[in-house]
């Protein structure tokens, strides 16, 4: 993909889509990446007096993004929504202490913590859909963990469940509410009174965890797990 300088400091990644109508700008909620989407037929200097257009909004939004951090030893990364340093330890595995979280030492911290918050968001999401699809009487064929950007989870209209494993990081009723969510769906294919009458039914403080994660969201998309 091409790449672009705006206002002469801001790099801008440039897409070009069939299906886009419009000129577009996307701001990534974690360390503000710059996409451009173009229509097919748009030209790259429209596309460039549109972005310089925008400039200072680009500056001002990137601003106040939370920066990209590492996982590493001395770290504070939050699990379940609590705050735990990273440590090294002596032992084989990766394992949760009182305000810690315990890593074997002398191995990529990044690369273990990520498969340890995947087993873990796997387990607490399996729970909580199987105990809120049998409230709603449905069943979901199958549920599956992705690092997505734009959404927190997702159901086909075939029942399957998709999911960040970056809400292992958020608060268990945060997690919860997503689970609750992704499940009414498969009573309602769209966001109508109908189903957020079933959302309520599963997690009637459900606005709240909405809230957060609509304000904290990008916390957790900030963290990186690889250099």
């Amino acid at each position: 993909m091409d790449r672009i300088l705006v206002g002469g400091d801001i790099p801008v990644t440039l897409r070009r889509s069939a299906r886009a109508r419009r000129m577009t700008l996307r701001v990534a909620r974690a360390g503000g990446e710059v996409v451009l989407t173009l229509p097919s037929r748009a030209s790259l200097s429209d596309g460039r007096a549109f972005a310089e257009s925008r400039a200072e909004w680009l500056r001002q939004t990137r601003a106040g993004m939370p920066p990209l951090r590492l996982v590493d030893h001395g770290a504070l990364l939050p699990v379940e929504g609590r705050q735990r340093r990273i440590l090294p330890h002596g032992g084989r595995r990766v394992e949760l202490a009182d305000e810690a979280l315990l890593v074997p030492q002398g191995r990529p911290p990044g690369v273990l913590v990520e498969t340890w918050l995947k087993h873990l968001a796997q387990a607490r999401l399996i729970s909580a859909c199987g105990r809120h699809a049998e409230a709603l009487g449905r069943g979901f064929r199958a549920l599956a963990l992705r690092d997505t950007r734009s959404r927190w989870g997702s159901c086909t209209h075939d029942g399957r469940l998709m999911f960040s494993w970056r809400l292992a990081m958020a608060p268990p009723e945060v997690l919860d509410y997503v689970a609750a969510h992704e499940v009414a769906h498969l009573l309602h294919m769209d966001h109508s009174a109908a189903f957020w009458a079933a959302t309520g039914r599963l997690r009637p403080d459900y606005a709240r965890h909405r809230d957060w994660l609509r304000q904290h969201g990008h916390e957790l998309l900030a963290w990186r797990f690889r250099s």
